[in-house]
């Protein structure tokens, strides 16, 4: 039978108990099939006999060290999750979905950031018609055959490292968390590999999506306004970190019983007294609470719930050039108080 499409291993699962032979291309546990089936079945109802992976055969054609390359299944992926590691120097080895896709790859590579990228298709890999192509990204690429996967040399610089990423990359309406308190924010947060954070008000959801570039595990995002939260997850994608993001539509502390236990929370703006008691009532011992008051009522809220808890208060006071005649002057912007505590 052939795979059903879009991918699903229903009907292999329908035939347990029964001897069942799986075929698929190179090693089922790297981007392959082994892994979904396998998350369904006990160990001594299957045998894998694995062969070598497309990315292994990519790597020995090419003459790249394997363990120095990104590899990356973006068959059933969006070439978005390329936005976040590509950069110069980088090296990536992706599958793609289909000989169309190889073209797809191209204009997006010319048009996030990448133009001078070193793009090679590799068609049919370990097969008598195997081909090796390279590509100038402005190229026509006509008939590419599958299996296909291409191989990715960046020249160009990818996103900053630094937390704080320039305003203009994030969509908003100007509710956003500026990109110098943001980077604050995100030093308070001090995002870890495999936490959790709570983005309650989302907004454009910059935090968020700068918590997961900082190795961050997973963002989970309350936003009552719909269109914010259409615009936020609009920015989520682009990123390439839908799969790790996941927006609520629901208002705060209501939206709180459906959430997995955090390691950080950050309240950008609309803490309110109800907000922080169910939070302190929610959060595990260790979780980290980053709250950015912004009006003189979140401020003492803030203010009473720093003397009862501890935790650290700064100041933020920010001003930029702004043009008064044929001069300059400084124009301040409102002042944010920045409490950070450990539950």
């Amino acid at each position: 039978m052939a795979w059903p499409v879009p991918f699903d291993v229903a009907p292999v699962l329908a035939r347990r108990g029964r001897p069942t032979v799986v075929l698929a291309s190179g090693d089922p546990f790297w981007f392959g099939a082994g892994g979904s089936l396998m998350a369904h079945l006990s160990p001594g109802e299957w045998v894998s006999h694995p062969a070598p992976s497309t990315f292994q055969l990519a790597a020995n054609r090419l003459g790249w060290r394997l363990e120095e390359v990104l590899c990356l299944g973006l068959h059933a992926a969006p070439f978005s999750r390329l936005r976040p590691v590509l950069g110069r120097g980088v090296r990536v080895i992706c599958t793609l979905r289909d000989g169309a896709a190889a073209a797809e790859l191209a204009a997006w590579l010319a048009a996030n950031g990448h133009p001078n990228a070193r793009l090679t298709v590799l068609e049919r890999l370990g097969g008598p018609r195997e081909r090796l192509r390279p590509v100038v990204l402005t190229d026509s690429l006509q008939d590419v055959s599958a299996p296909v996967s291409a191989a990715i040399e960046a020249t160009d610089p990818g996103l900053p490292g630094a937390s704080g990423l320039p305003d203009g990359l994030f969509e908003h309406d100007g509710q956003i968390t500026k990109r110098p308190v943001r980077a604050l924010t995100l030093s308070a947060l001090a995002p870890r590999a495999g936490e959790i954070l709570w983005d309650i008000g989302a907004g454009s959801g910059s935090i968020g999506i700068e918590w997961l570039l900082a190795r961050g595990a997973e963002v989970h995002a309350l936003e009552a306004d719909p269109t914010r939260a259409a615009r936020a997850r609009g920015n989520v994608e682009v990123f390439g970190l839908a799969h790790r993001h996941h927006l609520h539509e629901a208002r705060a502390p209501e939206g709180f019983d459906r959430l997995p236990r955090p390691d950080a929370v950050f309240v950008g703006g609309g803490a309110g007294e109800a907000i922080l008691a169910r939070l302190w009532e929610v959060m595990p011992d260790g979780a980290r609470l980053v709250v950015n008051a912004v009006t003189i009522e979140t401020e003492a809220l803030v203010l009473d719930w720093s003397a009862r808890h501890g935790g650290s208060l700064l100041k933020i006071e920010l001003s930029e050039p702004v043009a008064i005649g044929r001069k300059r002057g400084w124009r301040a912007a409102l002042p944010i108080l920045q409490w950070s505590v450990t539950r």
